[in-house]
Order: C-alpha cells, then sequence, then structure tokens
C-alpha cells in the first residue's frame, strides 16, 4: 500500500489485509510504502505488525516501485490506503494469479461503485475516456485501466520494467504486460467512498493529462504515424493532381492556392513521420519501450547511407525545378510572368527542397539516435 498521510485509514486497511492473509492460511505480509507522512501513519503501521519501507523519491509510482521491489513474496496486490478497496476480499485476484495470469486487473465497474465514491467526472468521462484509448491504442481487454487495485507476480514486474514515478504509473504497467506479451486479466471489484477527511491526493486534470500523455507517447503509431501516413496522401494525391492543371468542377475551381496548401499537407504529414521514428528509436534505446523483431528490421530498411541518397535526390530535383523556373522568368526578359504556370513549377520546387534537407536531417540523427544499438 503507497501511503502519504494516511493515519485515518492505515489500519483499517492494514488489519482488512491481515485477516485475508490469516483467513486464507496463506503466507504474507503487509507492506505499508511510505512516501513522507509526517502525520504518525508510519507508528501506526509498525504497531500493527505492516512492514514499513521509506521511499524518499516523491511520487505515487515511487512509492509502489519502492514497496513493490521490497516484497519478498511470489504475488503481490497493490491498493491504496484510504480504505476505499476491500483487502478482506482478494481471493478472485489470487486464483486468477495462480492460474497462471501475470497481471490481474480489479474492475471497478462491474463490481460497484458507491454512491459518492468516485467522482461523477472520473466515473462518466474521465476512466471510460482513457481506458477507451488504451484498449484502441493497445487492444487491451481491460475496461478499467486505472482501478488501484491489483495483482501481479514478482516476475511479471521485474518484465515490466517500469519507469514512470506518478500517477502515470497505473497506466504503464497495463501498457507494458501487453507489450511484453503477459497474460492480463480482469476480476470485478468494489469501491467505496474512501475514509478519510482531507483532500485526495489524486489531481483531475493534471494527473489525467499525465496519463493521456503516457498514453499518446507510447503509442507513436496513433500519435504521429497514422496521421501523418493520412496527411502526406492527401498533400501528394492533390499536388500531383493540380501541378498538372487546375481541379474545375461546376461551381468553383481548385488552382495554385490550393496547391500551397496540399504542399504543406505534405511536408507536415512528412514531419509527423519522422518525428514517430524519432520517437520510437528514442523509447527503444531508453528501455521506455520493449525492442521487437520489427524495429530490429528498421536499421536494415533505414540507414544513414539510404537516408542521404534519398534526401539528396529530393533536394537534386527541387534545384533543378528551380533553375528551371528561374529560366522561365529569364526568357521574359526578368519581367512579369504568369503566376498559375510559374508557381506550378516553384511550389514542387520549394517542397522538394524542404523535404530533401529534412530527409538528410533525420537520416543523420535517425542514426546518432541508433548508435547505441
Amino acid at each position: 500500500m503507497p501511503c502519504l498521510n494516511e493515519a485515518e485509514t492505515i489500519a483499517i486497511c492494514i488489519e482488512k489485509a491481515q485477516h485475508f492473509i490469516n483467513s486464507s492460511n496463506i503466507i504474507g505480509e503487509v507492506i505499508i510504502a511510505d512516501n513522507g507522512s509526517t502525520d504518525g501513519s508510519i507508528t501506526i503501521a509498525e504497531s500493527l505488525g505492516a512492514k514499513v519501507i521509506t521511499v524518499a523519491k516523491k511520487g505515487y509510482g515511487s512509492a509502489l516501485k519502492g514497496g513493490i521491489e521490497g516484497a519478498s513474496g511470489k504475488f503481490i496486490i497493490m491498493g491504496d490506503a484510504d480504505d476505499s478497496y476491500d483487502f478482506s476480499n482478494l481471493m478472485p485476484f489470487l486464483e486468477k494469479l495462480r492460474n497462471g495470469n501475470d497481471l490481474v486487473m480489479g474492475n471497478r465497474f462491474k463490481g460497484g461503485i458507491d454512491k459518492d465514491a468516485m467522482p461523477a467526472l472520473h466515473k462518466y468521462l474521465g476512466n471510460p475516456v482513457l481506458s477507451f484509448i488504451g484498449k484502441l491504442f493497445f487492444k487491451i481487454n481491460i475496461n478499467d485501466f486505472h482501478c488501484g487495485l491489483r495483482g501481479f507476480s514478482k516476475t511479471a514486474y521485474l518484465k515490466m520494467n517500469l519507469k514512470t514515478t506518478g500517477m502515470e504509473f497505473a497506466s504503464e504497467m497495463v501498457v507494458k504486460s501487453k507489450l511484453s506479451n503477459l497474460k492480463i486479466v480482469e476480476v470485478p471489484t468494489t469501491l467505496k467512498k474512501d475514509g478519510r477527511t482531507r483532500k485526495p491526493h489524486l489531481k483531475t486534470w493534471s494527473d489525467g493529462w499525465r496519463h493521456l500523455r503516457f498514453l499518446m507517447l507510447y503509442a507513436p503509431n496513433w500519435l504521429f504515424l497514422f496521421p501523418g501516413i493520412i496527411l502526406t496522401l492527401i498533400g501528394l494525391v492533390f499536388s500531383t493532381l493540380l501541378v498538372i492543371k487546375p481541379l474545375e468542377f461546376d461551381d468553383f475551381n481548385l488552382d495554385v492556392h490550393t496547391l500551397l496548401y496540399a504542399s504543406a499537407f505534405l511536408l507536415v504529414g512528412f514531419q509527423f513521420i519522422i518525428f514517430y521514428g524519432l520517437t520510437k528509436i528514442f523509447a527503444v534505446e531508453n528501455e521506455l519501450l520493449p525492442k521487437s523483431n520489427r524495429y530490429n528490421k528498421l536499421f536494415k530498411i533505414l540507414n544513414l547511407e539510404k537516408g542521404l541518397v534519398i534526401g539528396f535526390l529530393l533536394l537534386s530535383t527541387g534545384l533543378i525545378l528551380s533553375y528551371k523556373g528561374y529560366s522561365v522568368w529569364s526568357s521574359t526578359d526578368f519581367g512579369n510572368l504568369n503566376a498559375s504556370t510559374t508557381l506550378r513549377l516553384i511550389i514542387p520546387a520549394v517542397t522538394t527542397i524542404q523535404l530533401g534537407i529534412q530527409a538528410i536531417l533525420f537520416s543523420l540523427f535517425f542514426s546518432i539516435l541508433g548508435l547505441k544499438k
């Protein structure tokens, strides 16, 4: 149990957990991961025979990691020390773990949420939206991503290689379990109104954003790759059509002004794809994401030499088109030009120059990030 000034509820939580251990004939321990309590929580925990581990580094995730790493059991069940979870009824979690599952998540929406136990904003917006995003991004069949009551094996925890220190630790555990191909299941659990009088440590908007930010950064394909592909295709198709000739419709025409926007779509889409590659490499090389066969193939397909060749080809194309545009201007003795005709040459020239420079810079940065590999 992570703890930060939980003197009002720590005793009942410990007693419920000890009752479950004793009544179920389990060899176990109750660990309090204290994160700097000043209200006597430590004294209460020690007087009840709980094992107290002091964690100096602040944060929900830091406290949990300190407690988990200090645990000596084969299986670990974590839960908040605010008396909102029923520690006397943990057998469903233990049974699933004994059956070979690696992570057992509680589902408060299936088990029941008491009146006023969860703020309406969390119940109807925060949890459902973040759980939906998690399921969509990572294909995890979990409907309560942020239930604080969950069980896992010590072996599975070590495979997760968790890094975050704040509230997003809860999301990282689920995501890393999926990415590490661990077995994840859900069991119904109840949530009742906590027994403390002080305000909860959870901050709705800032902690919600931390969870959302984590989910997006751990799924760079949804954040960068898919939007980048869509933008690039739209920009490429419209740019190609508009370079050939204006698109004429019954009520309006699309000409060089639309071509300019189409080129911008192409450039922005290409930048999104570049950011996907860089984010993926950074995350894997810093052990935020596990390596995969696809990742290893990436370095075989993309390398510095190929990137530089593609970049210089694009850059050369842009320079040739620019020279052709200059020749057209020169043929008029540097006088006035037909904007529609000239821009059909100049816009692709500028676009390919920028694409070429971006490809060259990306290749150099890509190789630098991959030096560790």
